[in-house]
């Protein structure tokens, strides 16, 4: 998701004016650490270092926030920002109350609600309609009051039909729009979001920009967290950069964006890649053609519906309705897909959310089995579909290193012999030993895009696996992927970041509603699709 594309001035979005009134929010020398070492370990974790013969480290003390000193009054959009692992999600936990601070005080005046991932506290097997009241009544909003919303949270949600399918079918755009819709629906004093609408498609990131002013303008304090600077730049009234658990600085949000791009090392400039912000660089000459990799003939993937629920008297709609068989409730995800990829190639694939992106990535990988055509694949494929998949939360970050790897037939010698190359890669190494489920989303990033690509492997399916990595990491992993293709494998990528497509593919395709809009340059690809939007 790069703002930077949506062809609004900064002119056009109407000024945010904090409104007087005493601070929402006041953290005052706030630190939060970690005793390494001394977390209780589950079953599975027990026993896998009892078998190993892995000592239990001895404690080790770091420090997630030092010193952190904030004040945000009503009518304020503040933007955090820094790099993987500075510390801020570990600030929007201590903000909702989820994490004590060690030090300091943090004073809160009002109702908080939060959107710190995708998905959480959603059920994969319910509908999207049954999980809008169910995180209402989680959050104590009574049966009348979602009643009464519920028609406006399923519109900006913007879901269609697919509003009353479960969970478990969404892509990870349309579990932001529905995260989105449900925390801003229901009247916060301060509503914070961390990372949640990095998955999000164009058209939604400028529509939640635009409902985060209008919260503003009602008195009430957003507090966003996200790698897409742009996106700083053009919503937000104030911006806060956090570097090791400490503020570098505060102040005006481009001002803020400006110092924080400026301190980051700058890539070779014939590598250069497309970080939100990053300098142009010259254009991409696509290599010769190889030998097709991929061959995707006619392609149809189709699901069930289900029909849509049924209220009763209080309004409240009836969980896991029963299944339709009529034809109308059919829905081809993909229809007739046609496709070759080529060796040397790396493939774009931008669109919609729901537009079958995603159900392309797992048809591909073998997730999904196709209800027609057929897919040809000539070579070794490995695939990274989202962010920390396949990672076991308890083991460390070394131990999933070896837990990914196996995982993907590579045996432990091979692994043995990349186990550096990985670590160094993702530039983890001071925490590599450290339990996964004190990683950052981005430091989960870093790891399993580390993983994946130290094997190099014939085929590599990436989506939308690089989205809450920051700028930095945006641009090594680029390069990356450009070293990849002069070994002429090919790449597969799926991302709302238009500038990485224009940069770093050699060839894009824009699908929507399950049906190939274009294939070609990846300008044209982007033009196209610019235009479908303004449309």
């Amino acid at each position: 998701m790069d703002m930077s594309l949506i062809p609004v001035p900064l002119a056009a979005v109407p000024e945010v004016t904090s409104l007087q009134g005493k601070p929402l929010l006041e953290a005052v020398n706030i630190g939060v650490k970690y005793e390494l070492g001394t977390k209780r370990e589950d079953l599975q974790s027990l026993t896998y270092r009892i078998f190993s013969r892995r000592r239990r480290q001895k404690p080790e003390v770091r420090w997630a926030l030092q010193e952190v000193n904030m004040t945000a009054a009503a009518g304020e959009v503040i933007g955090i920002i820094g790099g993987n692992g500075a510390g801020k999600t570990t600030l929007c936990r201590a903000i909702c109350g989820l994490l004590r601070p060690d030090t300091g005080s943090l004073h809160i005046a009002g109702t908080v609600s939060t959107l710190l991932s995708l998905g959480v506290g959603f059920q994969a097997e319910l509908s999207g309609r049954d999980n809008i009241l169910l995180n209402g009544m989680m959050l104590g909003v009574s049966r009348r009051v979602l009643s009464a919303t519920l028609p406006d949270i399923i519109e900006f949600a913007g879901l269609g039909r697919f509003i009353d399918q479960p969970l478990k079918h969404y892509s990870s755009g349309m579990r932001a729009r529905l995260g989105f819709s449900v925390a801003t629906a229901l009247d916060p004093d301060i509503l914070i979001i961390d990372e949640a609408l990095s998955v999000g498609d164009l058209e939604f990131s400028e529509k939640a920009g635009h409902k985060m002013r209008e919260l503003a303008e009602k008195a009430k304090l957003v507090i966003v967290v996200t790698h897409q600077l742009s996106f700083v730049e053009l919503y937000c009234s104030r911006a806060l950069w956090l570097a090791n658990g400490r503020v570098k600085a505060s102040g005006d949000a481009a001002e803020v964006v400006r110092a924080y791009t400026d301190s980051i090392p700058k890539a070779d400039a014939q590598q250069k890649v497309a970080a939100p912000v990053a300098t142009p660089m010259p254009d991409l000459i696509p290599p010769p053609p190889g030998a097709p990799v991929i061959e995707v003939r006619n392609l149809s993937v189709q699901f069930t519906l289900r029909a849509s629920t049924t209220p009763t008297t209080a309004g409240v709609s009836v969980f896991l309705p029963t299944l339709s068989r009529t034809e109308n409730d059919r829905f081809w995800a993909l229809r007739d897909l046609k496709l070759t990829v080529n060796e040397g190639e790396v493939v774009g694939i931008i669109g919609p959310n729901g537009a079958g992106k995603t159900t392309l990535c797992q048809a591909l990988s073998g997730i999904l089995q196709a209800d027609q055509g057929e897919i040809v694949l000539r070579g070794a494929l490995t695939a990274l579909l989202t962010f920390g998949t396949g990672f076991n939360e308890q083991l460390t970050g070394r131990d999933n290193v070896y837990l990914n790897g196996m995982m993907m037939g590579i045996p432990k010698w091979r692994l043995d012999e990349v186990y550096d190359e990985i670590v160094n890669f993702s530039e983890l190494a001071h925490v590599i030993d450290e339990p996964v489920k004190h990683y950052s989303r981005g430091m989960r990033v870093r790891l399993g895009f580390s993983v994946a690509t130290a094997i190099n492997p014939d085929l590599l399916i990436l989506d939308e696996a690089l989205n809450v990595g920051d700028i930095a990491f945006y641009e090594k992993a680029g390069m990356k992927i450009r070293d990849l293709i002069e070994a002429a494998k090919a790449v597969m990528v799926v991302t709302h970041n238009l500038a990485f497509v224009e940069q770093v593919c050699t060839r894009a395709i824009w699908l929507k509603n399950g049906t190939l809009q274009f294939d070609g340059a990846p300008k044209e690809a982007v033009a196209a699709y610019r235009q479908s939007l303004k449309k």
